[in-house]
């Protein structure tokens, strides 16, 4: 057995049932299951006990927010891969064997992000790995283009998508697993982030294809919830991976990207919100538990901060 299917779930009713059947569906008995339920209230934790009782619960008596959740199955797993997966996701067949093929070929990669395609629109891109840019911005490679004719080859990305990725185990706990005051957003482009500092890469594999549902858990693409926490995480996430020098270099950058943003959401009627998530950021970044969190630059060779560095100036133009 090789690799572990790690699915959070926070009042899944609606998709849980079905996200379970696509992993029976491709794996059998080949892999094991766990699900860790962050105080779900809509009976979607009974149901998956009853109807899968070959998957392992681990069930919490309050949400506990995204990374948490995954870093208890993480910690749980004895597989040399764990599958991270939302539970508003179905996968294809021989989806987490192209995974795991893709990460036996590149001993060097940290983790290998699936294919997501939109389930109400399955000809189009969810998204295919994550690019992180000196603007300060994430985004989703491909993210409403079509799926066809975009090739089969595996290929380099900044960070693979925590709805649908596989990771080495040992690698995350090496490097920490995922930073739980990030709660959710963000937390799987800060660990691709920190995985790369360790001279590692991150990979897709078109082949492994996943259906995803989108925002199935915080509701709409945009609302005040996710705004406010991924304003917040990413002032953080730059605080925690840049050193000084990098924020100052980058520091143009940043500001007018935080500047469009905040045009872009006040347009969105979300202005004060984000703003507060920017403050929320601020303090977080000068707390015992953030600054506790930052990545100690130390035992990093200096090449390896070049090389993002350049990824981060590169991917202000390569939004596709």
């Amino acid at each position: 057995m090789k690799t572990t299917v790690i699915i959070p779930n926070y009042n899944g009713m609606e998709y849980l049932d079905a996200c379970l059947q696509s992993v029976y569906r491709n794996t059998g008995t080949q892999h094991a299951v766990i699900i860790v339920d962050n105080g779900s209230k809509d009976g979607s934790l009974e149901m998956a006990e009853e109807k899968y009782p070959w998957a392992k619960v681990i069930a919490f008596p309050e949400n506990r927010g995204f990374s948490e959740a995954v870093n208890a199955g993480i910690r749980a797993a004895k597989t040399p891969y764990v599958f991270l997966l939302n539970n508003d996701t179905t996968i294809a067949v021989d989806c987490i064997h192209q995974l795991e093929r893709q990460l036996d070929k590149h001993p060097k990669a940290f983790s290998a992000g699936a294919r997501m395609l939109m389930m109400a629109y399955p000809q189009l891109l969810d998204g295919e790995g994550d690019l992180y840019s000196a603007l300060g911005w994430a985004y989703a490679v491909g993210k409403g283009k079509k799926a066809a004719g975009r090739g089969h080859g595996s290929r380099k990305v900044f960070s693979t998508c925590a709805g649908a990725a596989l990771y080495r185990r040992e690698w995350l706990e090496q490097i920490g697993l995922f930073d739980e005051n990030h709660f959710a957003y963000l937390e799987d482009v800060d660990v691709g982030y920190r995985a790369q500092l360790h001279g590692w890469t991150n990979i897709t594999a078109p082949e492994a294809v996943v259906y995803h549902a989108g925002s199935a858990t915080s509701g709409a693409r945009y609302n005040p919830f996710k705004v406010r926490l991924s304003a917040r995480n990413n002032v953080y996430l730059i605080f925690k991976n840049m050193p000084l020098w990098q924020r100052i270099l980058n520091s143009p950058f940043l500001l007018a990207g935080f500047l469009i943003k905040y045009l872009f959401f006040v347009k969105k009627g979300f202005g004060k919100i984000y703003v507060k998530g920017l403050g929320e950021g601020i303090k977080l970044c000068r707390s015992q538990e953030g600054r506790a969190k930052k990545v100690d630059g130390k035992g990093i060779p200096v090449k390896n901060y070049v090389r993002v560095q350049l990824q981060l100036w590169i991917n202000m133009f390569r939004r596709f």
